[in-house]
């Protein structure tokens, strides 16, 4: 398929751009809280902690999202580590036969840098792509269903 791949509806209702003669039957995700892997790396179990509750408070998660999400952390751990390389050994080494070259961690700074960046923008999560996010107004919380999940919580 060519030309940019279609925007979901979700996405287009939160842009505010959505049309009825446009709208597609596309499945709608369980809003929730995906659950962190455990195979993350450590900064990406940092990121995914610093990152998931915003996004939840947000609305703009659900429990399918996890992937991207994983995903999205592993690459910003990459990039982290990559960086902190870079800062201790420099961006270039000398080869044994006197050639200075750049060190690997550039290139994996940078692809880390870009797969991160493609995965904000899809969260709508960098400055140019969170204008163009309309965040559904958050409703009073049933007080019933607050008595019900405080009970659900002592319960456990």
């Amino acid at each position: 398929m060519l030309g940019r791949p279609p925007k979901p509806t979700n996405l287009k209702l939160l842009h505010g751009t959505a049309r009825a003669d446009r709208m597609k039957n596309e499945p709608g995700f369980r809003p929730g809280r995906p659950s962190r892997p455990q195979w993350l790396l450590p900064e990406a179990k940092r990121e995914w902690n610093r990152i998931v509750p915003e996004l939840e408070s947000n609305g703009l998660l659900a429990t399918v999202h996890r992937a991207a999400l994983a995903n999205y952390c592993q690459w910003w751990a990459r990039w982290v580590q990559a960086e902190r390389a870079l800062a201790e050994h420099g961006l270039t080494f000398t080869t044994e036969s006197g050639y200075v070259q750049q060190r690997p961690e550039v290139a994996i700074a940078q692809k880390s840098a870009q797969l991160c960046k493609a995965f904000l923008v899809e969260f709508g999560l960098t400055p140019s792509s969170q204008t163009r996010v309309n965040v559904p107004e958050k409703q009073a919380e049933d007080p019933m269903e607050a008595f019900i999940r405080r009970g659900r919580a002592v319960g456990s």
